[in-house]
């Protein structure tokens, strides 16, 4: 399974792990198929992907009965230099808040920011997709 960004060879901001720690982030009861189906990535690579974000700290799981329950670790630090220091926490909260992921309204503007200095517009469609302030 690829993605759209993925098949015409652009690629992606996240990777395969980001998207499978957002889409637990969102759900942590989530089953294997639909994590996969979220990340647009087979059953078996993202089992091998949440093994590794467990590994890593990442994430806990836990069986209650015949399902796994996910918790995610927000302490849990990046791993790459460029972000030493940096927890994962703030990041999921933003990608993981279904609220934000829907229309953009008036709640939709960055936090802790005051209105004046909201732009008008916050194109959720990402990058090539023509917004009202851009031009092609």
């Amino acid at each position: 399974m690829s993605h759209r960004g993925e098949r015409d060879g652009s690629s992606t901001l996240l990777t395969g792990h980001g998207h499978v720690l957002v889409e637990i982030a969102r759900n942590p009861g989530a089953r294997i198929r639909d994590i996969s189906a979220a990340a647009g990535i087979t059953e078996c690579t993202a089992q091998a992907i949440v093994a590794d974000l467990e590994a890593a700290g990442y994430l806990t799981r836990a069986r209650t009965g015949r399902r796994t329950r996910y918790t995610v670790n927000p302490d849990s630090s990046f791993r790459h230099p460029a972000q030493e220091g940096l927890r994962v926490g703030p990041f999921l909260a933003v990608l993981a808040d279904s609220s934000d992921a829907a229309a953009p309204g008036p709640d939709a503007r960055p936090r802790g920011r005051p209105t004046a200095a909201a732009p008008a517009h916050h194109d959720r469609a990402g990058p090539g997709t023509p917004g009202p302030e851009r031009s092609r």
